[in-house]
Protein backbone atom coordinates (compact mmCIF):
# COMPACT_ATOMS: atom_id res chain seq x y z
CA UNK A 1 0.00 0.00 0.00
CA UNK A 2 1.52 3.31 -1.03
CA UNK A 3 1.58 6.30 1.27
CA UNK A 4 1.33 9.92 -0.05
CA UNK A 5 4.41 12.11 0.24
CA UNK A 6 4.33 15.10 2.52
CA UNK A 7 6.84 17.57 0.99
CA UNK A 8 4.55 20.62 1.53
CA UNK A 9 5.47 22.28 -1.82
CA UNK A 10 3.16 24.77 -3.34
CA UNK A 11 1.09 21.94 -4.78
CA UNK A 12 -2.55 22.84 -5.45
CA UNK A 13 -5.07 21.36 -2.89
CA UNK A 14 -7.56 20.15 -5.49
CA UNK A 15 -5.19 17.98 -7.53
CA UNK A 16 -7.40 15.34 -9.17
CA UNK A 17 -4.75 12.66 -8.70
CA UNK A 18 -4.55 13.24 -4.99
CA UNK A 19 -7.84 14.81 -3.91
CA UNK A 20 -8.53 16.15 -0.44
CA UNK A 21 -12.01 15.34 0.98
CA UNK A 22 -14.05 17.24 3.40
CA UNK A 23 -15.57 15.14 6.16
CA UNK A 24 -18.96 15.25 4.49
CA UNK A 25 -17.43 14.38 1.13
CA UNK A 26 -15.57 11.46 2.67
CA UNK A 27 -18.78 10.22 4.28
CA UNK A 28 -20.50 10.34 0.91
CA UNK A 29 -17.55 8.58 -0.73
CA UNK A 30 -17.65 5.83 1.88
CA UNK A 31 -21.39 5.37 1.34
CA UNK A 32 -20.85 5.32 -2.44
CA UNK A 33 -18.22 2.63 -2.08
CA UNK A 34 -20.46 0.53 0.24
CA UNK A 35 -23.42 0.94 -2.10
CA UNK A 36 -21.28 -0.27 -5.00
CA UNK A 37 -19.68 -3.09 -2.96
CA UNK A 38 -23.00 -4.18 -1.37
CA UNK A 39 -25.40 -2.98 -3.97
CA UNK A 40 -27.98 -5.64 -3.11
CA UNK A 41 -27.63 -5.25 0.65
CA UNK A 42 -26.04 -7.64 3.12
CA UNK A 43 -27.13 -10.37 5.56
CA UNK A 44 -25.59 -10.23 9.03
CA UNK A 45 -26.07 -12.53 12.01
CA UNK A 46 -25.41 -11.79 15.64
CA UNK A 47 -27.03 -11.17 19.02
CA UNK A 48 -29.21 -8.18 19.82
CA UNK A 49 -27.88 -5.91 22.56
CA UNK A 50 -28.89 -2.49 23.86
CA UNK A 51 -32.33 -2.55 22.27
CA UNK A 52 -34.16 0.78 22.58
CA UNK A 53 -37.12 2.48 21.04
CA UNK A 54 -37.14 6.14 20.06
CA UNK A 55 -40.55 7.15 18.91
CA UNK A 56 -41.56 4.92 15.99
CA UNK A 57 -37.96 3.86 15.37
CA UNK A 58 -35.93 1.07 16.97
CA UNK A 59 -32.18 0.96 17.52
CA UNK A 60 -29.88 -1.80 18.74
CA UNK A 61 -26.39 -3.21 18.38
CA UNK A 62 -25.67 -6.50 16.71
CA UNK A 63 -22.80 -8.09 18.64
CA UNK A 64 -20.60 -11.16 18.38
CA UNK A 65 -18.06 -12.36 20.92
CA UNK A 66 -15.02 -13.86 19.20
CA UNK A 67 -11.46 -14.84 19.98
CA UNK A 68 -10.18 -11.36 19.10
CA UNK A 69 -12.80 -9.59 21.18
CA UNK A 70 -16.27 -8.28 20.68
CA UNK A 71 -17.49 -7.08 17.29
CA UNK A 72 -20.32 -4.52 17.27
CA UNK A 73 -22.52 -3.26 14.44
CA UNK A 74 -25.12 -0.56 15.06
CA UNK A 75 -28.52 -1.27 13.50
CA UNK A 76 -31.35 1.14 12.80
CA UNK A 77 -34.89 -0.01 12.13
CA UNK A 78 -36.86 2.95 10.93
CA UNK A 79 -40.63 3.22 11.13
CA UNK A 80 -41.53 2.45 7.48
CA UNK A 81 -39.44 -0.71 7.41
CA UNK A 82 -40.58 -1.58 10.93
CA UNK A 83 -44.19 -1.58 9.72
CA UNK A 84 -43.20 -4.01 6.96
CA UNK A 85 -41.36 -6.38 9.30
CA UNK A 86 -43.91 -6.39 12.14
CA UNK A 87 -46.32 -8.85 10.37
CA UNK A 88 -43.42 -11.23 9.71
CA UNK A 89 -42.41 -11.18 13.36
CA UNK A 90 -45.99 -11.63 14.57
CA UNK A 91 -46.62 -14.45 12.12
CA UNK A 92 -43.65 -16.33 13.61
CA UNK A 93 -44.49 -15.17 17.15
CA UNK A 94 -41.18 -13.37 17.53
CA UNK A 95 -40.32 -10.06 19.13
CA UNK A 96 -36.98 -8.28 19.06
CA UNK A 97 -35.41 -8.54 22.52
CA UNK A 98 -31.96 -8.32 24.03
CA UNK A 99 -30.05 -11.57 23.77
CA UNK A 100 -32.04 -12.74 20.76
CA UNK A 101 -29.93 -14.28 18.01
CA UNK A 102 -30.98 -12.98 14.61
CA UNK A 103 -30.04 -13.00 10.95
CA UNK A 104 -31.03 -9.67 9.48
CA UNK A 105 -30.82 -8.01 6.09
CA UNK A 106 -29.97 -4.37 5.51
CA UNK A 107 -27.86 -1.72 3.81
CA UNK A 108 -24.62 -0.43 5.27
CA UNK A 109 -24.57 3.28 6.03
CA UNK A 110 -21.88 5.58 7.31
CA UNK A 111 -23.66 8.21 9.37
CA UNK A 112 -21.66 11.39 9.09
CA UNK A 113 -23.06 13.25 12.15
CA UNK A 114 -21.74 10.54 14.48
CA UNK A 115 -18.99 9.10 12.32
CA UNK A 116 -20.33 5.60 12.91
CA UNK A 117 -20.89 2.77 10.51
CA UNK A 118 -24.32 1.22 10.81
CA UNK A 119 -26.83 -1.02 9.14
CA UNK A 120 -30.24 0.11 8.05
CA UNK A 121 -32.35 -2.97 8.70
CA UNK A 122 -34.70 -4.02 5.92
CA UNK A 123 -35.43 -7.69 6.57
CA UNK A 124 -35.11 -10.59 8.98
CA UNK A 125 -34.85 -14.36 8.65
CA UNK A 126 -37.20 -15.77 11.37
CA UNK A 127 -36.15 -19.33 10.57
CA UNK A 128 -32.64 -18.56 11.82
CA UNK A 129 -33.90 -17.35 15.20
CA UNK A 130 -36.34 -20.21 15.53
CA UNK A 131 -33.62 -22.67 14.63
CA UNK A 132 -31.33 -21.23 17.28
CA UNK A 133 -34.11 -21.48 19.86
CA UNK A 134 -34.89 -25.05 18.77
CA UNK A 135 -31.25 -26.11 18.97
CA UNK A 136 -30.85 -24.65 22.45
CA UNK A 137 -34.10 -26.29 23.52
CA UNK A 138 -33.10 -29.68 22.12
CA UNK A 139 -29.74 -29.50 23.87
CA UNK A 140 -31.42 -28.91 27.24
CA UNK A 141 -33.81 -31.81 26.63
CA UNK A 142 -30.92 -34.14 25.73
CA UNK A 143 -29.09 -33.13 28.91
CA UNK A 144 -32.14 -33.83 31.07
CA UNK A 145 -32.82 -37.18 29.43
CA UNK A 146 -29.19 -38.25 29.82
CA UNK A 147 -29.25 -37.36 33.53
CA UNK A 148 -32.54 -39.21 34.12
CA UNK A 149 -34.33 -36.02 35.24
CA UNK A 150 -36.64 -35.51 32.25
CA UNK A 151 -39.67 -37.15 33.89
CA UNK A 152 -38.53 -36.92 37.52
CA UNK A 153 -41.18 -34.40 38.58
CA UNK A 154 -43.99 -36.41 37.01
CA UNK A 155 -43.17 -39.25 39.39
CA UNK A 156 -44.39 -37.17 42.31
CA UNK A 157 -48.01 -37.67 43.29
CA UNK A 158 -50.24 -34.61 43.28
CA UNK A 159 -52.26 -34.29 46.49
CA UNK A 160 -55.93 -35.33 46.08
CA UNK A 161 -57.03 -31.85 47.18
CA UNK A 162 -54.18 -29.45 46.28
CA UNK A 163 -55.26 -26.41 48.31
CA UNK A 164 -51.82 -25.18 49.45
CA UNK A 165 -50.12 -23.76 46.37
CA UNK A 166 -46.80 -22.06 45.77
CA UNK A 167 -46.98 -19.57 42.87
CA UNK A 168 -44.08 -18.32 40.75
CA UNK A 169 -45.24 -15.33 38.69
CA UNK A 170 -45.04 -11.58 38.24
CA UNK A 171 -47.63 -10.22 40.65
CA UNK A 172 -49.84 -7.55 39.14
CA UNK A 173 -49.82 -8.96 35.63
CA UNK A 174 -52.89 -10.20 33.80
CA UNK A 175 -51.64 -13.77 34.22
CA UNK A 176 -51.58 -13.39 38.01
CA UNK A 177 -55.04 -11.81 38.13
CA UNK A 178 -56.53 -14.46 35.86
CA UNK A 179 -55.11 -17.25 38.00
CA UNK A 180 -55.97 -15.63 41.33
CA UNK A 181 -59.51 -14.59 40.35
CA UNK A 182 -60.30 -18.05 38.99
CA UNK A 183 -59.31 -19.64 42.30
CA UNK A 184 -61.33 -17.08 44.28
CA UNK A 185 -64.45 -17.67 42.20
CA UNK A 186 -64.28 -21.37 42.96
CA UNK A 187 -65.19 -20.77 46.61
CA UNK A 188 -62.63 -23.33 47.80
CA UNK A 189 -60.15 -22.47 50.54
CA UNK A 190 -56.97 -22.20 48.49
CA UNK A 191 -53.87 -20.95 50.34
CA UNK A 192 -51.25 -19.26 48.15
CA UNK A 193 -47.55 -18.67 48.82
CA UNK A 194 -46.45 -16.27 46.08
CA UNK A 195 -42.93 -15.49 44.85
CA UNK A 196 -43.10 -12.22 42.90
CA UNK A 197 -40.68 -12.98 40.05
CA UNK A 198 -39.67 -11.52 36.71
CA UNK A 199 -40.80 -13.98 34.03
CA UNK A 200 -39.12 -12.35 31.03
CA UNK A 201 -36.01 -10.34 30.36
CA UNK A 202 -32.38 -10.59 31.33
CA UNK A 203 -32.86 -11.71 34.94
CA UNK A 204 -35.91 -13.93 34.44
CA UNK A 205 -34.13 -17.30 34.18
CA UNK A 206 -32.23 -16.98 37.44
CA UNK A 207 -35.17 -15.50 39.36
CA UNK A 208 -37.68 -18.13 38.19
CA UNK A 209 -35.29 -21.00 38.98
CA UNK A 210 -34.51 -19.57 42.43
CA UNK A 211 -38.21 -19.09 43.21
CA UNK A 212 -39.02 -22.70 42.27
CA UNK A 213 -36.20 -23.97 44.49
CA UNK A 214 -37.32 -21.74 47.38
CA UNK A 215 -40.92 -22.96 47.25
CA UNK A 216 -39.81 -26.56 46.74
CA UNK A 217 -38.01 -26.50 50.09
CA UNK A 218 -41.24 -25.77 51.95
CA UNK A 219 -42.99 -28.69 53.60
CA UNK A 220 -46.42 -27.04 53.78
CA UNK A 221 -47.19 -26.92 50.04
CA UNK A 222 -49.03 -29.42 47.84
CA UNK A 223 -47.58 -28.13 44.56
CA UNK A 224 -45.81 -25.25 42.81
CA UNK A 225 -47.41 -23.34 39.93
CA UNK A 226 -45.34 -21.41 37.36
CA UNK A 227 -47.47 -19.01 35.30
CA UNK A 228 -47.08 -16.10 32.88
CA UNK A 229 -49.13 -14.53 30.11
CA UNK A 230 -48.68 -15.15 26.43
CA UNK A 231 -45.88 -13.55 24.46
CA UNK A 232 -43.48 -13.87 21.60
CA UNK A 233 -41.86 -17.21 21.00
CA UNK A 234 -38.42 -15.93 21.82
CA UNK A 235 -39.72 -14.40 25.07
CA UNK A 236 -41.18 -17.74 26.06
CA UNK A 237 -37.77 -19.25 25.31
CA UNK A 238 -36.94 -18.14 28.85
CA UNK A 239 -38.67 -21.31 29.94
CA UNK A 240 -36.46 -23.41 27.69
CA UNK A 241 -33.47 -22.47 29.82
CA UNK A 242 -31.64 -25.29 31.58
CA UNK A 243 -31.63 -23.70 35.08
CA UNK A 244 -35.44 -23.49 35.10
CA UNK A 245 -35.79 -27.01 33.71
CA UNK A 246 -33.43 -28.39 36.38
CA UNK A 247 -35.25 -26.51 39.14
CA UNK A 248 -38.55 -28.07 38.02
CA UNK A 249 -37.12 -31.56 37.51
CA UNK A 250 -35.49 -31.65 40.96
CA UNK A 251 -38.38 -30.03 42.83
CA UNK A 252 -39.60 -32.49 45.53
CA UNK A 253 -43.27 -31.59 44.95
CA UNK A 254 -45.33 -31.49 41.72
CA UNK A 255 -44.81 -28.43 39.50
CA UNK A 256 -47.62 -27.21 37.23
CA UNK A 257 -47.04 -24.77 34.38
CA UNK A 258 -49.42 -22.32 32.73
CA UNK A 259 -47.23 -20.29 30.41
CA UNK A 260 -49.88 -18.67 28.27
CA UNK A 261 -49.09 -20.20 24.88
CA UNK A 262 -51.51 -22.25 22.86
CA UNK A 263 -49.17 -23.95 20.37
CA UNK A 264 -45.59 -24.48 21.52
CA UNK A 265 -44.44 -26.42 24.54
CA UNK A 266 -41.41 -25.15 26.39
CA UNK A 267 -38.87 -27.38 28.11
CA UNK A 268 -40.47 -26.29 31.39
CA UNK A 269 -43.74 -27.78 30.13
CA UNK A 270 -42.00 -30.97 29.11
CA UNK A 271 -40.42 -31.62 32.52
CA UNK A 272 -43.32 -30.34 34.63
CA UNK A 273 -45.70 -32.67 36.41
CA UNK A 274 -48.64 -31.15 34.49
CA UNK A 275 -48.50 -28.55 31.70
CA UNK A 276 -51.54 -26.34 31.07
CA UNK A 277 -51.95 -23.83 28.24
CA UNK A 278 -52.83 -20.73 30.26
CA UNK A 279 -52.82 -19.47 33.86
CA UNK A 280 -56.62 -19.71 33.85
CA UNK A 281 -56.42 -23.34 32.68
CA UNK A 282 -53.87 -24.00 35.42
CA UNK A 283 -56.27 -22.63 38.05
CA UNK A 284 -59.10 -24.64 36.50
CA UNK A 285 -57.03 -27.82 36.74
CA UNK A 286 -56.49 -27.26 40.47
CA UNK A 287 -60.16 -26.43 40.98
CA UNK A 288 -61.17 -29.58 39.09
CA UNK A 289 -58.84 -31.66 41.27
CA UNK A 290 -60.46 -30.32 44.45
CA UNK A 291 -63.93 -30.71 42.93
CA UNK A 292 -63.18 -34.30 41.93
CA UNK A 293 -61.87 -35.00 45.42
CA UNK A 294 -65.02 -33.59 47.04
CA UNK A 295 -67.19 -35.41 44.50
CA UNK A 296 -65.36 -38.66 45.27
CA UNK A 297 -65.91 -38.06 48.98
CA UNK A 298 -69.61 -37.38 48.37
CA UNK A 299 -69.84 -40.46 46.17
CA UNK A 300 -68.15 -42.61 48.76
CA UNK A 301 -70.31 -41.11 51.49
CA UNK A 302 -73.39 -41.84 49.41
CA UNK A 303 -72.11 -45.38 48.84
CA UNK A 304 -71.53 -45.78 52.56
CA UNK A 305 -75.03 -44.44 53.21
CA UNK A 306 -76.50 -46.82 50.64
CA UNK A 307 -74.64 -49.78 52.13
CA UNK A 308 -75.69 -48.72 55.62
CA UNK A 309 -79.31 -48.34 54.56
CA UNK A 310 -79.19 -51.73 52.84
CA UNK A 311 -77.66 -53.36 55.88
CA UNK A 312 -80.23 -51.69 58.15
CA UNK A 313 -83.01 -52.82 55.83
CA UNK A 314 -81.66 -56.37 55.80
CA UNK A 315 -81.27 -56.31 59.58
CA UNK A 316 -84.77 -54.86 59.97
CA UNK A 317 -86.22 -57.57 57.74
CA UNK A 318 -84.32 -60.27 59.63
CA UNK A 319 -85.40 -58.77 62.94
CA UNK A 320 -89.00 -58.59 61.77
CA UNK A 321 -88.85 -62.22 60.60
CA UNK A 322 -87.41 -63.28 63.93
CA UNK A 323 -90.01 -61.23 65.77
CA UNK A 324 -92.77 -62.94 63.78
CA UNK A 325 -91.25 -66.36 64.41
CA UNK A 326 -90.90 -65.55 68.09
CA UNK A 327 -94.50 -64.28 68.17
CA UNK A 328 -95.76 -67.43 66.42
CA UNK A 329 -93.73 -69.67 68.69
CA UNK A 330 -94.83 -67.66 71.72
CA UNK A 331 -98.48 -67.98 70.76
CA UNK A 332 -98.01 -71.69 70.18
CA UNK A 333 -96.15 -72.08 73.48
CA UNK A 334 -98.84 -70.09 75.30
CA UNK A 335 -101.55 -72.19 73.72
CA UNK A 336 -99.73 -75.39 74.69
CA UNK A 337 -99.19 -73.99 78.20
CA UNK A 338 -102.90 -73.10 78.38
CA UNK A 339 -103.77 -76.61 77.36
CA UNK A 340 -101.40 -78.09 79.96
CA UNK A 341 -102.71 -75.66 82.56
CA UNK A 342 -106.29 -76.53 81.75
CA UNK A 343 -105.41 -80.23 81.99
CA UNK A 344 -103.66 -79.68 85.32
CA UNK A 345 -106.51 -77.54 86.61
CA UNK A 346 -108.90 -80.35 85.70
CA UNK A 347 -106.62 -82.84 87.38
CA UNK A 348 -106.37 -80.62 90.45
CA UNK A 349 -110.13 -80.18 90.49
CA UNK A 350 -110.75 -83.92 90.19
CA UNK A 351 -107.91 -85.13 92.42
CA UNK A 352 -109.23 -83.66 95.73
CA UNK A 353 -112.63 -85.17 95.15
CA UNK A 354 -111.06 -88.54 94.47
CA UNK A 355 -108.81 -88.20 97.50
CA UNK A 356 -111.75 -87.12 99.70
CA UNK A 357 -113.77 -90.08 98.53
CA UNK A 358 -110.82 -92.38 99.18
CA UNK A 359 -110.23 -90.72 102.56
CA UNK A 360 -113.89 -91.08 103.49
CA UNK A 361 -113.74 -94.72 102.57
CA UNK A 362 -110.56 -95.14 104.63
CA UNK A 363 -112.22 -93.35 107.57
CA UNK A 364 -115.25 -95.60 107.31
CA UNK A 365 -113.01 -98.67 107.17
CA UNK A 366 -110.92 -97.42 110.09
CA UNK A 367 -114.10 -96.55 112.02
CA UNK A 368 -115.52 -99.98 111.45
CA UNK A 369 -112.21 -101.55 112.38
CA UNK A 370 -111.98 -99.34 115.49
CA UNK A 371 -115.54 -100.14 116.50
CA UNK A 372 -114.80 -103.81 116.17
CA UNK A 373 -111.52 -103.76 117.98
CA UNK A 374 -112.26 -101.12 120.63
CA UNK A 375 -113.76 -103.43 123.33
CA UNK A 376 -110.89 -105.85 123.13
CA UNK A 377 -108.34 -103.08 123.12
CA UNK A 378 -110.00 -101.41 126.11
CA UNK A 379 -110.02 -104.70 128.07
CA UNK A 380 -106.35 -105.28 127.28
CA UNK A 381 -105.57 -101.71 128.21
CA UNK A 382 -107.40 -102.03 131.56
CA UNK A 383 -105.43 -105.16 132.22
CA UNK A 384 -102.10 -103.48 131.45
CA UNK A 385 -103.11 -100.46 133.55
CA UNK A 386 -103.90 -102.66 136.56
CA UNK A 387 -100.54 -104.38 136.24
CA UNK A 388 -98.73 -101.04 135.99
CA UNK A 389 -100.65 -99.74 138.99
CA UNK A 390 -99.64 -102.80 140.99
CA UNK A 391 -95.99 -102.41 140.02
CA UNK A 392 -96.13 -98.72 140.85
CA UNK A 393 -97.63 -99.39 144.22
CA UNK A 394 -94.80 -101.78 144.97
CA UNK A 395 -92.21 -99.19 144.01
CA UNK A 396 -93.92 -96.22 145.70
CA UNK A 397 -91.51 -94.74 148.41
CA UNK A 398 -94.44 -94.28 150.75
CA UNK A 399 -95.04 -97.98 150.68
CA UNK A 400 -91.36 -98.60 151.30
CA UNK A 401 -91.37 -96.15 154.22
CA UNK A 402 -94.28 -97.96 155.73
CA UNK A 403 -92.25 -101.14 155.58
CA UNK A 404 -89.52 -99.45 157.64
CA UNK A 405 -87.37 -97.82 155.03
CA UNK A 406 -86.23 -94.22 155.39
CA UNK A 407 -84.73 -91.48 153.17
CA UNK A 408 -81.84 -89.31 154.42
CA UNK A 409 -81.14 -85.91 152.79
CA UNK A 410 -78.49 -83.28 153.45
CA UNK A 411 -79.21 -79.66 154.15
CA UNK A 412 -79.75 -79.00 150.44
CA UNK A 413 -82.40 -81.68 150.11
CA UNK A 414 -80.19 -83.99 148.08
CA UNK A 415 -80.53 -87.70 148.96
CA UNK A 416 -77.46 -89.13 150.67
CA UNK A 417 -76.33 -92.36 149.04
CA UNK A 418 -72.75 -92.75 150.40
CA UNK A 419 -70.91 -92.00 153.60
CA UNK A 420 -68.20 -90.39 151.49
CA UNK A 421 -70.58 -87.58 150.75
CA UNK A 422 -70.79 -86.57 154.46
CA UNK A 423 -68.48 -84.58 156.63
CA UNK A 424 -68.45 -84.22 160.40
CA UNK A 425 -70.99 -81.62 161.52
CA UNK A 426 -73.19 -82.04 158.48
CA UNK A 427 -76.92 -81.72 159.15
CA UNK A 428 -79.05 -84.57 157.91
CA UNK A 429 -82.82 -84.84 157.59
CA UNK A 430 -84.22 -88.36 157.69
CA UNK A 431 -87.74 -88.91 156.36
CA UNK A 432 -89.77 -91.72 157.99
CA UNK A 433 -93.27 -92.97 157.15
CA UNK A 434 -94.86 -90.67 159.74
CA UNK A 435 -92.41 -87.73 159.85
CA UNK A 436 -88.80 -86.54 159.75
CA UNK A 437 -85.77 -86.68 162.07
CA UNK A 438 -82.94 -84.08 161.99
CA UNK A 439 -79.46 -85.21 163.05
CA UNK A 440 -75.81 -84.09 162.87
CA UNK A 441 -72.95 -86.23 161.65
CA UNK A 442 -70.19 -86.77 164.19
CA UNK A 443 -67.92 -89.17 162.32
CA UNK A 444 -68.83 -90.70 158.91
CA UNK A 445 -67.73 -94.33 158.49
CA UNK A 446 -67.78 -96.48 155.46
CA UNK A 447 -68.79 -100.07 155.36
CA UNK A 448 -65.98 -102.35 156.43
CA UNK A 449 -64.22 -99.70 158.55
CA UNK A 450 -63.84 -100.49 162.39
Amino acid sequence: MSQPSFDFDDEPHDDPSNPTYTVGELAEAINDQMRRGFSDGVWVRGEIDGLRHSGPHTYFALVEDGDSGRAVLNVSLFAPMKRNLTPILKRNRLELTNGMKVRIFGHLDFYAPTGRLGLKMAGIDPRFTLGELSQARDQVVRTLVASGLFDANRRHRLAPAPLRIGVVTSVGTAAWHDFHNELERSGYGFELAVCDTRVQGEWAVGMVAASIRTLGRRSDLDCVVVIRGGGARNELATFDAEPIALAIATCPIPVLTGLGHEVDRSVADEVAHTALKTPTACAGHLIDAVYDYLAAIDERWSAIGAVARHEVSVATTALSDRAHRIARRTHAAVERADERLSTRIERIRIAPERRLVAAERAVVVDHDRLVRRAPGLLTAADRELDLAEARLAVLDPVTLLRRGWSITRDATGRAVRSADELAPGAVLVTQLANGTVTSRVEQPRQEGQP
